[in-house]
């Protein structure tokens, strides 16, 4: 996912444990990983690289 254009970044607050896939501005591809159990890093960072699988949520505009 990361290798896609846009930024893709992990949520925090409502949104936290969804991913977030900037489009064309203000919309976002909300989704979320689909593996299980999803990969971690030791820190609790998600391992980018093990995600094989995503759930796509919806898009929106989550910032208005």
């Amino acid at each position: 996912m990361r290798a896609l254009p846009g930024r893709c970044h992990e949520l925090t607050g409502d949104l936290k444990g969804c991913l977030a896939l900037d489009l064309v501005h203000p919309y976002r591809l909300l989704f979320e990983v689909a593996s299980d159990p999803i990969p971690v890093k030791p820190d609790g960072g998600l391992d980018w690289p093990l995600v094989t699988e995503i759930k796509i949520i919806r898009i929106e505009n989550y910032h208005g």
